[in-house]
């Protein structure tokens, strides 16, 4: 039996990255899986492909996280399709990189919109549908190490990531009353399209993963594990938290 057998699970940005990986993680560990998507839908559609492979029901919703209306109607269609939301994954994200001095307007509030406020309307609409059920559920949000440090060229996207982590805070106290738990991962530097141009000089890559004690930088899949545990029964008495999962880079900054 799979940690998450018989559940259901919610993740956006669920076609690629480390919400493709959360998503195919959670349908093999007996999860039913909505994903909701902004861009490719050969994409979404690879990846339901793969949750039925798995033997597990899933669905996709394309549709962009900055608009309230886009939650309401994921989590909507995940109880017609799927029948409830007991674990909610908070994943999409953008991060432009940009110089501070001269950032432009829609930049920063384009990142803000998606990376905090539609954080903030998608863990709202399922939390209500959570205590619409009769209480308990897991939310997991995706923050960054870059809450807990700068980036010269992520000053629009740190505050946004930290503003994450202090959602869930703010939500486990909230939402403790409902029994539904609230955390936050915080990676360090994952492969995804986020960072693939800035990675794209090799020797950058490897003084980067020289950095960090684990000696490499991550995969999507390395996010999946801590995320899926955080959602699952296994973490029936964490709520508030936040996880690194960094390889070390952390620790071992100075």
């Amino acid at each position: 039996m799979g940690l998450l057998e018989g559940k259901t699970l919610l993740v956006t940005g669920g076609s690629a990255g480390i919400g493709r990986a959360t998503a195919i993680e959670a349908a093999r560990q007996g999860a039913d899986v909505g994903i909701n998507y902004i861009g490719d839908d050969a994409a979404a559609d690879a990846c339901l492909a793969e949750i039925a492979a798995l033997g597990r029901r899933g669905f996709a919703l394309k549709g962009d996280v900055a608009d309230p209306e886009t939650a309401r109607a994921f989590v909507s269609a995940a109880v017609e399709r799927l029948g409830r939301v007991d674990i909610f994954v908070s994943n999409a994200g953008i991060c432009p990189f940009h110089a501070f001095l001269d950032m432009p307007l829609d930049t920063f509030e384009r990142t803000m919109r998606v990376n905090l406020h539609g954080a903030y309307w998608m863990v709202q609409a399922a939390a209500n549908q959570m205590v619409a059920q009769g209480g308990g559920g897991a939310i997991v949000a995706v923050s960054s190490i870059s809450a807990l440090v700068g980036g010269e060229y992520q000053t629009r996207y740190t505050p946004t990531k930290a503003g994450v982590h202090s959602l869930m805070q703010s939500a486990a106290i909230a939402l403790g009353r409902h029994g539904i738990r609230c955390n936050s991962v915080m990676p360090g530097t994952i492969l995804t399209d986020i960072n693939k141009d800035d990675l794209a000089d090799p020797e950058k890559r490897a003084r980067m993963a020289a950095r960090i004690p684990l000696g490499r930088l991550g995969d999507p899949e390395d996010l999946a594990g801590p995320i899926l545990f955080l959602a699952s029964d296994m973490a029936r008495y964490v709520t508030g938290a936040a996880l690194l999962v960094d390889g070390g880079a952390f620790v071992n900054l100075q």
